[in-house]
Formats: C-alpha cells, sequence, structure tokens
C-alpha cells in the first residue's frame, strides 16, 4: 500500500471559534486518535489534503505533527454541504499487528463477452470495506469480468482475500452488466419477423 506524509501542527485550543479560524487561514482542523491514549488535536493545510483524498487510491498516512511521526489511516471527513471544502478529518494511529478496517478501491479487469454482445457494465460498488493487516492491505481489489453475459453480476461473496476480511454483504453485486435498449429493440424487431 503507497503512504502519503502529512504535515501538521499542533493546535492548543479546540472549539467552533478556533476551528473557524483555522478554516480562514486555509487550514483544516484533524484530531488523530489512538487506542489507550489521548487524542491529538492539530491542523493540516487544505491544500495537502489532494492527494489523499482526491484520488482513487488508498493510502497509508504518515503524519508529521511537530516533530513526531505517526503511522495512521484517514477515518473520517466532513464536507461543507455547499462548497465541499474539507471542514475535520479524523485519523486513527495503527499500531504494528493491530487490525484496521478500511475502504480499498475496486479494480475492474478483464473482458466481458455480454458487453462484447451488446450489453452495457454497470459498476454498482466503487469500493470495498476491508478488515486487516495495514501491511497486508492491497493498494486495489481486482474484480475480473471474463466470464459475465448479459444479465449477470460479479458480486461480492465470489472475491476471495488472503489474510482479509471483506465487510460488505455478501449479496452486493459490484458489477452487473445490463442490456441495452437497442439491443433489446433489436430483439423485439427480431420477433417480430
Amino acid at each position: 500500500m503507497k503512504t502519503i506524509l502529512l504535515k501538521g501542527e499542533t493546535r492548543s485550543e479546540v472549539g467552533s471559534r478556533t476551528a473557524k479560524e483555522l478554516r480562514n487561514k486555509g487550514m483544516v482542523p484533524c484530531v488523530m486518535y489512538s487506542e489507550g491514549k489521548e487524542a491529538i488535536h492539530f491542523a493540516i493545510y487544505q491544500a495537502d489534503f489532494k492527494n489523499l483524498v482526491y484520488t482513487h487510491n488508498a493510502y497509508k498516512v504518515k503524519l508529521e505533527i511537530d516533530g513526531n511521526t505517526y503511522t495512521s489511516i484517514l477515518q473520517d471527513m466532513q464536507f461543507h454541504p455547499v462548497s465541499e471544502a474539507i471542514l475535520h478529518a479524523d485519523f486513527m494511529s495503527v499500531a504494528e499487528g493491530k487490525k484496521v478496517v478500511m475502504e480499498v478501491p475496486i479494480r475492474v479487469v478483464g473482458n466481458s463477452p455480454g458487453v462484447r454482445a451488446g450489453g452495457k457494465l454497470v459498476r454498482k460498488i466503487n469500493r470495498l470495506r476491508l478488515r486487516g493487516l495495514l501491511s497486508e492491505m492491497p493498494d486495489y481489489v481486482d474484480v475480473s469480468i471474463d466470464t459475465l453475459e448479459i444479465g449477470q453480476s460479479a458480486k461480492v461473496r465470489n472475491l476471495a482475500l488472503e489474510n482479509l476480511e471483506i465487510l460488505d454483504a455478501p449479496e452486493n453485486a459490484i458489477v452487473t452488466v445490463k442490456t441495452t435498449r437497442a439491443l433489446m429493440q433489436a430483439a423485439a424487431e427480431a420477433g417480430k419477423k
């Protein structure tokens, strides 16, 4: 799994007034939670989040806060409802040998016979929730569509990931090959003849 470095500054005051002042300076108020330790409140410049948030990849985050380095993952984010600016970010410190829950992107691979026959490939899920050691988390999960005919789906239950637990429902469809209007119309016209 790829790693991204973010540098933050601790903040001594916590509250909505202080958070608003930070946002006006172009910073995002953040919190890092650690098991058995007190939460660390800090701030990171909004522009530094670009490569972490606006990407299809999943990242392990190295947080550098006032000279101390922590291995963590992005746990949660809050966005402004209109401007979609980042309002707040929560990180979770990851201890060596401790399992984490992460969303990992899905990569569709292969060539579907149903799509070649005129069907349309529809993605239902873009990310999978996985539980496992951070060192074993993949950059992405490959989903093969080599056997999908029209009307068939690749489901979560069909995936087998070594040393990882999939938290999504087994019956969820990841990708589906649907019939297109043109294909239905051609079948209807063929039936009239």
